[in-house]
């Protein structure tokens, strides 16, 4: 219950708890262990069964857990580098172009682990930035709804749904708000790079009323009680945490193209305990820490090693080259110029608002 109400709580991109670190003591009781500190996206309660096990096996460390803001993680290891102290030993983040661009940058140091050489080419930026999480963006329904028809299984169902339907449900579907969600506009711009008919797709959002929320709990909470009757390009692995307590609320993967994110992490430049930030990455590589995100955090794991129903693997025996994961690779970046995230913005507001 812990994990599924912290779920919940999670934002990816646009919120997170501003409390002091939790110290998580060495489990051998030694009062002069080492002590790894983290930077993380990921809520406390959810990092702590990861924490748990990486003790386990290391009980003689122990761990500081910072959890903050992703362009707090960014800024922050930015200007301890910068101004010569020593920064985090782990950071973990859900903002995707930012960990490329520390790693880009130099802000991260490479690190040759046991599990590099498995680990897919995707998801893997010269050794130095790992996704370790694989989370599709998925359409979700309030399945009462779709009791005499199929809900829409592509774009293109999609937008004939919103128009068949335009008086009943106008005002009642949802997605990101692209400028305050930043997976929200990762899916965006992905949409843009995949499918040429995005622009149409967002204009019969528009003029089906869409609302849009910069978190994944607000639009589930409306689909599981009926408020909305869908949802698009929902977080999925919030999305099977909200399905799997609301049986109301329905998944689909969309069977034209599934954009896949991914969360990374990364041992920065200057972090002051350089190996054993080491030690927690490859602990989230190996097949332990792997099946600890598949099975009590909920997060499909990337690792080859790992099987079950909630990892890369299946999933793509399932899907194939439906699912389009983020590359791990300086392609990331691009939108970080200001001007090309800028127009993308307006373009969106303008479909929005066009009909």
């Amino acid at each position: 219950m812990r994990i599924a109400l912290a779920l919940c709580l999670v934002l990816l991109g646009t919120a997170a708890s501003q409390a002091q670190p939790m110290l998580f003591p060495a489990l051998s009781g030694k009062k002069d262990a080492q002590t790894l500190v983290v930077y993380s996206s990921l809520d406390e309660p959810l990092a702590t069964p990861m924490i748990e096990g990486f003790q386990r096996a290391n009980p003689d460390v122990a761990v500081s857990y910072e959890d903050m803001l992703t362009g707090e993680i960014y800024d922050r290891i930015v200007a301890e580098t910068d101004s010569g102290k020593r920064t985090a030993d782990f950071a973990f983040s859900s903002a995707m172009d930012l960990q490329v661009k520390l790693s880009n940058d130099g802000y991260a140091q490479r690190s040759d682990l046991p599990g590099s050489a498995l680990w897919p080419a995707w998801a893997n930026w010269r050794n130095t930035a790992y996704a370790l999480t694989f989370e599709p963006a998925v359409f979700v329904y309030h399945r009462p709804s779709f009791v005499n028809e199929k809900p829409p299984a592509s774009r293109a169902e999609f937008v004939d749904y919103l128009q068949r339907h335009a008086k009943d449900i106008h005002g009642r579907i949802a997605t990101y708000d692209i400028e305050r969600s930043g997976v929200g506009f990762l899916f965006m711009s992905r949409d843009q790079e995949q499918f040429g008919d995005i622009w149409n797709v967002i204009k019969a959002m528009g003029a089906a009323g869409v609302k849009v929320y910069s978190t994944s709990s607000a639009i589930l909470e409306r689909i599981s009680d009926g408020r909305f009757v869908l949802g698009y390009n929902i977080l999925g692995s919030y999305a099977a945490d909200w399905a799997a307590r609301h049986p109301d609320v329905g998944i689909m993967l969309p069977s034209d193209y599934t954009v896949v994110m991914s969360r990374i992490g990364l041992v920065p430049q200057a972090a002051a305990n350089p190996e054993l930030g080491r030690r927690y990455l490859q602990f989230f590589m190996s097949k332990e820490g792997q099946t600890i995100m598949a099975r009590q955090l909920q997060i499909p794991a990337v690792s080859p090693e790992v099987a079950g129903e909630n990892t890369a693997n299946t999933m793509q025996a399932i899907h194939g080259a439906q699912l389009r994961p983020v590359p791990v690779s300086p392609g990331l970046m691009v939108y970080l110029d200001q001007v090309k995230r800028a127009r993308i913005i307006e373009r969106w507001n303008e479909a929005l608002r066009s009909q």
